[in-house]
């Protein structure tokens, strides 16, 4: 081994500046410290005067006419770099000089000539001839802002080109949708995004007015033809839609047209602040099933819902789960005094408590660990903190589960709403709203049936305190609505777990339709339907159009870059036990009226009569403490006549 002192310092030497060395401290090299931007600006003035005078000296015009060249010179300097300071020209990070900074050089450059011209003049007039020539000072002043401004190109360049950590061929080559100045802020945040995902190659516009002009020096296509194509043509891999004047359906032809040749697609919301670049870089994101609703937002008649809600005390069952959170979340926008969240599932309620405490609100967040079974346990709440307004979104949903549980769902979905309704009754609640499903309509499944029973029962006590003019005053109000996208148990996530395991995503019927909404709007129509109730109704909400289930997972397939059927196969598994083809939202003997929104209705039921009906229940509560399943869906018929079970054990109760 060789202990050569020379020889390891020659080693060493060789290690730290080799090429590769050298490239890697420059691209660690985050800025330059200001005190090297200044002393290369003076270098760059220095020539620039030295340039001027011996250019001057040459055509014996002479740039400096007096005699205090040593004076003259150390001003021009110093009034430079007073006017550096002024400008700020040298906080600037250079490998991310912008426009900005070429207007902080040419504005200091600028001061520097008009301060000299007017010395230049007084200077004249005290001793009747010129310091220096002021043809000269311009010319070098110029020669100056040149100086400046093209070194920090060549260092801006040359980090973009030989240093950057970008390597082409692992970048997306994408197109922007888009020609404004959202696209264009996009497109400058994903150039300076570090870690790189994308490579820029062109925008599209869509109004055909820019054939032959360039935006950051990338061609802008015209769409004359399918946007595949011209995709094609640049070979680009992807598109990002940035243009917020597209239509919803303009936006889902487009999202077709490119799932259907496996091109990826991004979206990102509008860009309000265009100074964080980062911020607008990390929003760029993979578009989502939800963007694809074919739904429009909804306005919310806030100053009702505000009336409603606000300094009251408002308690929520189910407040854990999908739908009651997002309830909770939207609630608390509306200034309540107090919020009672009520759910038996520990870890998810501590997980909303802590979320709840972050956004620092005023609101009393009291959070009660309870079952909807117990009426005790409701009691106690009840009597504690006196709620105003219940919203009531605790049941078992799980349409298989519950075909084998039949007890659980009477127990649950129908003696909960029983005992939330009764005590509302006694402790003079304002409004109930009761979270029902459209799977009560012609239900084919015990969990379907369990809610139709639960809505008949809110309506009966409604309309029986009414008629009887009793003490009671709770107006009882049911909303009811399909499928929620991203819920707990709904196929969206069951979807997107099976393609992140690489497949099979497995859908129970080719014919299977579904109607969806999200959770933020469910939630947002069953605060206005609270918020417009009198009582006794029951609303239905418009769901959009329906959506095959398998198309739902081809199109979540594409956009998770995928080909369905060769790369991720969809596997037919039959449909479940109690599961429908189709869902309803109205019986076949009911009606709807309008109300003010245009997409909450009221759905005219038979209303039962309550003693007959009360009767009925408390026997069907009664049969399911014994868990005899036949028994119970037998007695769940006989309340609810339209209960036909489909492809389930108990079609035999039909005959």
């Amino acid at each position: 081994m060789d202990t050569n002192p020379l020889t390891k310092i020659a080693a060493l030497l060789h290690n730290k500046f080799s090429p590769r060395n050298i490239k890697a401290n420059i691209n660690n090299l985050s800025y330059l410290p200001r005190w090297i931007i200044v002393a290369i600006d003076v270098m760059v003035l220095v020539f620039s005067f030295t340039f001027t005078y011996m250019l001057f000296e040459g055509t014996a015009l002479g740039y400096v006419i007096t005699r205090y060249h040593f004076y003259f010179v150390s001003s021009l300097l110093t009034i430079n770099l007073f006017f550096f300071w002024l400008f700020r020209t040298y906080s600037g990070i250079i490998r991310h000089s912008s426009y900005i900074d070429a207007i902080k050089l040419l504005f200091s450059q600028m001061s520097v000539l008009i301060f000299f011209l007017i010395f230049n003049l007084f200077f004249e007039l005290y001793t009747g001839h010129k310091a220096f020539l002021n043809t000269a000072l311009f010319i070098n002043l110029v020669l100056s802002f040149c100086g400046l401004f093209l070194y920090r190109v060549i260092v801006k360049q040359t980090f973009e080109i030989y240093f950057s950590e970008k390597i082409d061929s692992k970048l997306i080559r994408t197109v922007i949708y888009g020609t404004d100045a959202n696209a264009i802020s996009v497109a400058n945040a994903l150039k300076f995004e570090t870690p790189s995902r994308f490579k820029i190659v062109g925008f599209v516009d869509k109004n055909s007015q820019n054939a032959s002009k360039r935006m950051l020096d990338l061609p802008i296509l015209i769409q004359k033809k399918r946007l595949p194509a011209l995709m094609r043509s640049v070979a680009a891999e992807g598109i990002i839609i940035a243009d917020k004047s597209l239509s919803k359906d303009e936006q889902l032809i487009i999202v077709d047209q490119c799932l259907e040749f496996n091109y990826r697609v991004y979206t990102v919301p509008l860009i309000s602040d265009w100074e964080n670049q980062k911020e607008i870089s990390q929003k760029v994101k993979n578009i989502q099933i939800e963007d694809l609703l074919e739904r429009k937002p909804i306005v919310l008649d806030s100053k009702s819902i505000s009336k409603q809600l606000k300094d009251k005390v408002i308690l929520i069952t189910g407040a854990a789960g999908s739908i009651g959170s997002e309830i909770v979340r939207q609630v608390l926008g509306f200034n309540p005094k107090t919020i009672v969240i009520l759910d038996q599932a520990e870890t998810p309620l501590h997980n909303l408590c802590l979320e709840t405490v972050a956004l620092d609100s005023q609101t009393k967040i009291k959070a009660v660990i309870a079952d909807v079974k117990s009426k005790k346990a409701l009691e106690k709440v009840f009597a504690d903190f006196k709620p105003q307004v219940v919203f009531h979104a605790a049941a078992y949903k799980h349409v298989p589960l519950m075909e084998e549980n039949p007890s659980q769902a009477i127990l649950t979905n129908v003696k909960g709403t029983k005992n939330l309704a009764d005590l509302s009754c006694k402790y003079n609640v304002k409004k109930f709203v009761m979270v029902s499903t459209d799977k009560a309509v012609n239900p084919s499944n015990v969990m379907g049936a369990s809610k139709r029973i639960a809505e008949k029962y809110v309506q009966s006590l409604f309309l029986k305190n009414q008629e009887e003019q009793s003490g009671c005053r709770t107006k009882f109000i049911t909303t009811r609505f399909g499928n929620v996208l991203g819920s707990n148990g709904s196929v969206v996530p069951l979807f997107t777990k099976q393609i992140a395991e690489g497949g099979p995503v497995t859908i129970t019927h080719q014919d299977i339709i579904r109607y969806f909404m999200t959770i933020p709007e469910a939630c947002q129509l069953v605060l206005e339907a609270g918020a417009m109730g009198n009582g006794g109704e029951i609303y239905i909400f418009d769901m959009g159009k329906p959506v095959k289930i398998i198309d739902l997972a081809k199109k979540m397939i594409k956009l998770a870059g995928f080909i369905p059927d060769k790369e991720i196969k969809i596997k037919i598994v039959g449909l479940r036990p109690g599961e429908k083809l189709y869902e309803e939202l109205l019986n076949d003997t009911s009606k709807t009226l309008p109300t003010y929104h245009n997409k909450i209705m009221i759905a005219q039921e038979i209303q039962d009569e309550y003693q007959n009906l009360h009767i009925e229940i408390e026997e069907l509560i009664g049969i399911s403490n014994f868990y005899s399943n036949d028994d119970i869906v037998s007695k769940m018929k006989k309340i609810v006549p339209e209960f036909k079970s489909m492809n389930s054990t108990f079609e035999v109760l039909d005959k």
